[in-house]
């Protein structure tokens, strides 16, 4: 055959362009390269292909095979199929994605396409919306998804309308595992070590007994009296409603040594891991019944030695205003689990998916330094703090096929929750002054609330419901036409609380200024000094917030062949947004200094590509479509909000406003052979309306917040190469005939600017100012590297398994903030990180044997966010990262 029509290709993905599903689905069914047990289907002189069969039978397919869903798809797309994701040896999806052309990983699992930020990617699981279980965003962070629940994961660079609106730089769309083929039991287990943490220096406290497991056994409940307390309405101080023997009776009342006396490890544990897979078909009269079910869990430690700094002149000049080295150390445990059935009898499908998964963070922290607004004097502060993070996801999808008319139904509901029960803080200061002045000139001392330290406590939680739906109806008009009608609806709740006190006595004896944080807090010392619990949480409402966004969008999608090579996928996208972000009244006053948000927008998005096969193997596309982004809920709100990792004071702007894109992409591609291929693209973004982040210091305390730039623009180009050299030639040794090298590499080059005129505004909690205060015209956007750099170098046997890798990474400074006060911009260095990764299969005893070794960051790189101007430098965080070795093993009965 001398030309490719597009329907024949697209019979494998007719419904992958309505239900965003079924194209990661059938990516993970076509392997990057043949298994040893599996022939690879053979393409004849005609173009027809012979598909091996059981029993000897042969299915014979006419018309021309396409096995690649990168080049069977009308759209840009990359994919990640479960042999790619084994190969990295990545732990968690956000591992595995940060090798895609484009991608990088910023700050615990949020992905940035092309220099966009997370705010500008979707992510979804077998193609429906998920809730995030972070305060910050509304975007899943994808380190919490681990690499065994996920089978294949497809990323979409050009927009196409059967997907949400909010796709600035693309979606990530993350398919679970399907239904087996055959009946099977995995059993694996692993063990890791890491430089900077293993056997070396840490901080813990107890916690509670099943801490290990990622679950409280009940110790940091919130006691009866406190949780009175908190529903009566009223502020837990003293006068309202509540005594000084209420108070002290709510102090003793909360649980004190188990959460607040940290302990030094001089051998921190070895990371471990473990995890259970299984599943079966059952036969049926007119079908199939698939069942699979795995379970994991990971349990490691992470221990960063940090230097944190800031300034408040202009150029960076002088000692830092202040100056911490803190160590931290993070005992992180991930649990997880999922269950599936699909149902097939003849061409009707339905799949039920459910999903969980929660992260735990237990994280003690140490900290000792100096704040040049409290003179020469010395302070430590001492952290202690427990996060969860779970989600649970459920999903039934239903595609049906009658002749000529395809119909899908997709619905599911998910829930994230988030809750950070008592986040203890203390602070010591010595004052360093001479003993006639200062009888504890020369201790760090604690006086709770006057002048010298402070105690603090405090209870969060977050809960978001997330419902969704959509149906999509798809007719072939004729052979080389096919129209799709679509609608979907999602409504997204969320509800976040903070309440946050402080421990205030008066006239304490040094003595018992002296005590160590248990002691100080001791039911004795309560009571003995009249130590009470003061509500510090915000009373304007702020502590608390409530959020809504739902979204209704219908859409219709056209994809025909205008000529032969020549394929076009064009449509219009109508949706729909009310968004709602309202401070609680916690304390009945009936009044609130915030003004709730209410955006309420509709927009036509349209998008089309065309496809243009100029010769057998290559093919050329062009893309363009309008698309938008929205604030996540807790940039719309004035609430003050720590993150944990960058000890940074975050807060909201009421008055952020929808982002607009204009998106435009060329691209080049050219299949050589099988599983092999070299593309080449230009992009560009017009950005009406970014938000960005912002930085600026108040008390010594860095806080962040959000503005809408004016405008933004963003371009670049990216190169991929994927090349496979068979080894035979090199020996007539039989260790060579079935090896080949791996040649995987790709580059993205991104530039951008923010674009700021005389007389721009931007309004920060309903005050306009000027635009020119905040950015600086020609600025790149938040989270964009102008370079990124992505090869692996392997060596793979294609009988059986057996595979060495080495993965490099690289990428350029990006900035993470604007500079406050005019101040320079935060930057990022990631640098370069350079991984290996081998993975043996054996035979033993009749079974089969996965073996993986791993080691990560073998170039020691080391995290650096800092200030520059001139030759003067501010470490806002510094750490080594560490090296890491892990072993693990899987048993297949």
């Amino acid at each position: 055959m001398t030309k490719r029509p597009i329907f024949a290709s697209l019979l494998l993905l007719s419904s992958a362009l309505v239900a965003p599903a079924a194209l990661a689905q059938d990516a993970a069914a076509e392997p990057a390269s043949p298994a040893a047990d599996e022939p690879a289907p053979q393409e004849d002189e005609q173009g027809d292909v012979s598909i091996p069969g059981g029993s000897g039978q042969e299915i014979v397919v006419t018309g021309r095979f396409t096995p690649n869903v990168v080049r069977a798809t009308p759209e840009v797309v990359s994919v990640l199929s479960s042999a790619d994701i084994a190969r990295t040896g990545e732990g968690d999806i956000s591992g595995s994605l940060q090798r895609v052309t484009g991608l990088s990983v910023v700050g615990g699992g949020f992905v940035y396409v092309r220099g966009l930020g997370d705010r500008y990617s979707l992510a979804l699981l077998n193609g429906s919306p998920l809730p995030s279980p972070e305060p910050l965003k509304r975007v899943v962070p994808l380190d919490i998804f681990p690499s065994n629940v996920i089978d294949s994961t497809l990323v979409q660079k050009s927009y196409s309308v059967n997907f949400p609106g909010e796709f600035g730089g693309g979606v990530i769309n993350l398919t679970t595992k399907a239904s087996p083929r055959e009946t099977f039991l995995t059993v694996s287990g692993g063990i890791g070590w890491d430089s900077e943490t293993t056997n070396q220096l840490g901080y813990t406290y107890y916690g509670s007994d099943t801490d290990w497991t990622g679950f409280d056994d009940g110790t940091r409940d919130i006691p009866h009296s406190l949780a009175a307390a908190l529903a009566s309405g009223k502020p837990i101080l003293e006068g309202a409603d509540f005594s000084d023997d209420d108070l002290e009776a709510i102090a003793m009342d909360l649980v004190n040594a188990p959460t607040t006396l940290l302990q030094q490890n001089n051998h921190i544990p070895v990371n471990w891991s473990a995890g259970l897979t299984g599943g079966t078909t059952i036969a049926l009269p007119d079908g199939e019944l698939g069942i699979i079910a795995t379970a994991g869990i990971s349990n490691k430690w992470r221990t960063r030695d940090t230097l944190q700094q800031t300034s408040v002149n202009a150029d960076l000049s002088g000692d830092p205003q202040t100056s911490y080295n803190r160590v931290v150390t993070d005992n992180r445990v991930v649990v997880n689990g999922l269950l599936g059935f699909g149902l097939e009898l003849g061409d009707q499908k339905i799949r039920w998916t459910s999903l969980y998964i929660r992260d735990t963070l237990k994280q003690a922290r140490l900290a000792l330094g100096t704040d040049r607004n409290q003179s020469d004097r010395d302070i430590m502060k001492q952290d202690t703090a427990w996060y969860e993070r779970q989600l649970i996801n459920t999903q039934l999808v239903g595609e049906f096929k009658f002749d000529r008319l395809s119909v899908d139904l997709r619905g599911g509901y998910a829930n994230s929750q988030r809750e950070a029960p008592y986040e203890r803080s203390f602070t010591y200061v010595r004052t360093n002054l001479p003993v006639e002045q200062d009888p504890t000139g020369d201790k760090f001392v604690n006086d709770l609330g006057g002048n010298k330290g402070d105690a603090t406590i405090a209870f969060s939680d977050l809960n978001e419901d997330l419902w969704s739906g959509g149906v999509d109806l798809s007719y072939e008009l004729a052979p080389q036409l096919t129209a799709t009608v679509g609608y979907a609806y999602s409504d997204t709740h969320r509800v976040s609380s903070r309440r946050s006190f402080q421990y205030r006595a008066s006239n304490l004896p040094v003595a018992v200024q002296q005590l160590r944080p248990d002691y100080l807090l001791s039911d004795a010392t309560i009571q003995l000094y009249d130590i009470t619990l003061l509500e510090t949480s915000a009373q304007d409402g702020t502590a608390a917030f409530d959020a809504n966004l739902t979204t209704h969008a219908g859409y219709a999608q056209l994809q025909a062949e205008l000529m032969a090579g020549l394929n076009v996928n064009a449509g219009v996208r109508y949706e729909d947004a009310k968004q709602t972000v309202a401070p609680i009244d916690l304390f009945n006053s009936g009044s609130s200094a915030i003004v709730p948000t209410n955006l309420k927008n509709d927009y036509w998005l349209p998008a089309i590509t065309l496809t243009w096969e100029v010769a057998p193997d290559m093919q050329l596309r062009l893309n363009g479509s309008k698309t938008i982004a929205r604030p996540q809920f807790r940039e719309l709100v004035a609430q003050v909000y720590q993150d944990p990792e960058s000890n940074r004071l975050f807060r909201g702007n009421p008055s952020l406003t929808d982002s607009t894109l204009w998106n435009a992409e060329a691209r080049y591609e050219w299949y050589f052979d099988r599983d092999q291929r070299f593309s080449a693209a230009a992009f560009y973004k017009s950005i009406d309306n970014p938000i960005e982040a912002y930085t600026s210091i108040s008390d010594s305390s860095v806080n962040t917040s959000y503005a809408n730039a004016p405008k933004a623009t963003l371009y670049g180009a990216e190169f991929e190469l994927q090349k496979y050299i068979p080894l035979d030639t090199m020996s007539d040794a039989a260790f060579w005939q079935s090896r080949r090298l791996v040649l995987i590499g790709n580059y993205t080059y991104t530039k951008s600017d923010i674009q700021v005129r005389d007389g721009d505004t931007t309004t920060i909690n309903g005050v306009v100012h000027d635009a020119g205060d905040y950015f600086f015209d020609g600025s790149p956007l938040t989270g964009q590297s102008d370079h990124l750099v992505n090869v692996q170098i392997g060596l793979e046997d294609t009988d059986r398994l057996s595979q060495q890798t080495l993965l490099l990474t690289y990428a350029s400074p990006r900035v993470t903030s604007r500079g406050p006060s005019g101040q320079p911009d935060l930057l990022e260095k990631p640098g370069i990180s350079l991984d290996f990764v081998a993975r043996q299969g054996l035979q033993l005893m009749g079974k089969e044997i996965e073996l993986k070794f791993e080691a990560r960051n073998l170039t020691g790189r080391s995290y650096k966010e800092v200030q520059e101007a001139g030759d003067n430098r501010i470490y806002f965080n510094r750490y080594k990262l560490g090296r890491s070795f892990s072993l693990s093993a899987s048993v297949k009965f």
